[in-house]
This record gives C-alpha cells, structure tokens and sequence, in this order.
C-alpha cells in the first residue's frame, strides 16, 4: 500500500514513509470530505457571488464565467501534473512528475489517516480557489482568452512552486515556516497576482470620475455568507484530521472573521459617517484571510486581537491603495487577501509563541518558544513569495500581451464583458 506524506497542519515534512503508515480513520476521511465539499462551495457559488456583485450591471455574468471556468481548467492541471509537482518529493524547489495524471494515487494509497484520493482533492480545491481570488484585481477589463492563458500558466509557475515550498516537503517548510493553511500559498500569491495585474493593466474607464458602485449587494451579501461558511472547510480540514487542531481552528476562523467585520464597520463609521453592507462583509473577508495562516496555531485571545487587526488594517491599506496610490485593484483583492495574508503570516510567529500566555497557541506550534526566531522565518516567507509572485506574475501578464491581448477595447468595456465576450446578459428585464 502506498503512503503519501502527511500535511500537519501546514508543516508537511517529508519523513520516512513508515512514519505515515497508518489505518484509515473513517472519522477523519468524512471531515476532510466535507471540508473538502466546503472549500469548493466558497467558489462555487461563494466567491463567485460575493464578486459578481460587486461589479456593475453589465459585467455580472463575465464574473462567473470566470470562475467557473477557473475550477474547470485548475481540475485538469491538477489531475495532469500539478499534484505532482506540489506534492510529490522532488527537491526544494519543485516536486517531481512520480504521480503526473495522478499515478499512484488508488483505493488503497492513504495520506496520514486519510485515502490519498481525499488529500489529492481536498489541495485541489485550494489550487481552485487561490487563481479566482486574482480575477477581482481584473474585474471588468479582462479579455476571457488572456484569462484562460493566465490560469493555465499562473498556477504552473507560480501557485505550485509556492506550495511545494510550504507544504510539499520544499525549503520554506524546512525552515519552519507556520502556515497552517495558505496565507503564504493563497493569499499572498493571489494578492500580489491582482496587484500586479491591476497596474499592468491600468484602470477601469472612468476610475475616480464616475461612480462605480456594487450593481447587486444582495448578491454579494450571500456570497459573504457562503465564504463565511466554507471557511471552516479551510482552516478546519487543513488539520487533515478530526481533532482538537480542527476544532481550534474553526473556533478562532469564527471569532477573527467577527471581529474583522465589527473592526472594519466601525473604522468606516468613524471615517464617513455611515457604516455600510459592503464593509461589514468586507471586513469578514479581511478577517477571514488573516487569520487562516495561524488558524491552527493560535488560541480564541489570539484569534480576537488578530481580527481586530486584520479590520483596521486592510480597511486603511484598501483607501490608501486606491486613494492615495491611485490604483484601480478593482474589488480589493491586494488590501483584503495579500495585506491580511501578510500580517496573518507575521502574526503567526506572535501569537504561537509560548511565551504569551492566554494569547499564545497554548500548545499548537509544538516547539515554538521563540518568538524573534519564528518571526523572522515568517518574514522570509512573505518575502520571498512575495517577491517570487510578482516577479513571474509580471512576465506572464506581458508575455499574454503580446500573444492574446490583456484588455478588451474601449469599445468592448463600455459595452460590458457579459455581451462584449459572451453575447449574453445577467439580467433580462
């Protein structure tokens, strides 16, 4: 019977395969099988509402187009070679093509307590979510076919590297990088993807003179609410076991996203007099992507103050991005996901330290008693797949416009995506 490494949490070592030679846990196989189930309902229909409504009337089915087309196309690079080169031994840098089409990968082949084929499609679910996080940096001036490129080489060269290095066995897992479950992998590279992309690019038509309100924040509400939800998928199921670590991580994933959104209401209440509907979910959202690298690590005092400051946090870096910078990331993807996977990623070397008491791990990050060391190792992290993701993020956003095209016309985007590249329309009244 073949044993895959097991992901403990986020530090998925590469030990010898006797160490991992366990009997399946059904109770553990139907967690991650839901959680699995949740984290692609947080597209699928999540995400893909909460931004559908974010966007303006003529560009609502564009959205969704977009990310379902993104789960289509990462399933069969997954199931070709991406799985392979994620979490096969390989080296440091990349993992090896041992399972490409998923060879190996039977009934009988387990990761941990887990079937292998649960393991394969919980991580596919993460490699669907993390390139559909990028489409709000390009909402509504994204040509589909520059899409489609962008997806194929984006999560080749950049999302599976990433998690190779962090969860398949790579150098930032060596080094004893926390990242329970994909502050570094997701958020940050989906963040700096769409901050990138959104400077490339340049600005929707009209940014900063004609208004651009959300055209359905009912739409988006419901979307919120299915993140909200799926995210205990997440953070939750990244224990790869039904445990005390999941049952941790779904308790602290609740409270920051609370505490992110009562965070994020009350900065914009004070600042402009209103609180609003798209901040307070916003605010979950923020809250939600801080707190998911140290969800396994932290305890309910570290979750609360880690909320907290993912609210204020990425409520001040989203008005300083688009009014002081000018840059038109079109539904907040860099000041929510990459700001909030950055502070996450640093807060973790903080709050699992033993040496904080009630605000600490209080045991989670076995071993974590320094807290300068840790956090330096963070820093690493976030520095080097920041500066990776933007760096090869750039050379393909070129290299698509010189082959397919970046932008639709002038024309097309006045227009809107929905008819421009799809003849079809969202509404029909």
């Amino acid at each position: 019977m073949k044993t895959m490494p097991m992901m403990a949490g986020a530090l998925l070592a590469l030990a010898p395969l006797s160490a991992f030679a366990q009997t399946i846990s059904g109770a553990d196989t139907a967690w991650i099988m839901t959680a699995t189930a949740l984290v692609l309902f947080m597209t699928l229909p999540g995400l893909s509402l909460f931004y559908a409504g974010l966007v303006r009337v003529r560009n609502v089915l564009s959205v969704l187009m977009q990310c379902f087309t993104i789960c289509c196309v990462a399933t069969i690079i997954w199931f070709a070679y991406g799985y392979s080169l994620a979490f096969s031994e390989g080296n440091n840098w990349i993992g090896d093509l041992s399972n490409v089409f998923l060879s190996g990968v039977s009934v009988d082949s387990t990761s941990g307590t887990i079937p292998e084929s649960v393991f394969a499609m919980f991580q596919l679910t993460f490699a669907v979510i993390t390139p559909a996080l990028v489409v709000g940096g390009f909402a509504e001036r994204f040509r589909f076919s520059a899409l489609l490129g962008f997806t194929v080489l984006w999560l080749t060269l950049v999302y599976l590297p990433v998690t190779h290095w962090v969860w398949g066995g790579g150098w930032l897992g060596d080094m004893g990088l926390l990242d329970f479950a994909g502050g570094t992998v997701v958020h940050i590279t989906a963040g700096v993807a769409a901050l990138v992309a959104a400077i490339v690019l340049g600005p929707r038509r009209g940014f900063q003179k004609v208004a651009m309100p959300p055209h359905n924040l009912t739409m988006t509400v419901t979307g919120a609410g299915m993140l909200w939800v799926g995210w205990f998928g997440f953070n939750g199921g990244s224990a790869l076991a039904a445990d005390g670590s999941a049952g941790m991580a779904i308790l602290v994933t609740h409270i920051s996203a609370a505490a992110g959104s009562l965070a994020w209401m009350i900065a914009e209440w004070l600042r402009y007099g209103k609180p609003s509907v798209l901040g307070i979910v916003t605010g979950m959202v923020a809250g939600l992507g801080t707190i998911t690298p140290a969800s396994g690590f932290v305890g309910p005092a570290g979750a609360l103050v880690i909320g907290l400051s993912a609210g204020l946090v990425c409520f001040t870096a989203t008005n300083f991005l688009e009014r002081v910078l000018k840059v038109d990331d079109s539904l907040d993807v860099f000041p929510v996901h990459g700001v909030g996977g950055i502070l996450g990623t640093m807060l973790v070397g903080v709050f699992a330290s033993t040496q904080l008491g009630v605000f600490s791990g209080q045991g989670f990050a076995d071993g974590i008693d320094s807290m300068g060391g840790q956090l330096w190792v963070q820093f690493v992290g976030v520095i080097a797949t920041l500066v990776y993701t933007a760096v090869l993020t750039f050379g393909i956003l070129k290299l698509l416009e010189v082959t397919t095209g970046l932008r639709v016309t002038e024309e097309q985007e006045t227009m809107g995506l929905d008819i421009a590249e799809h003849e079809e329309r969202g509404y029909d009244l």
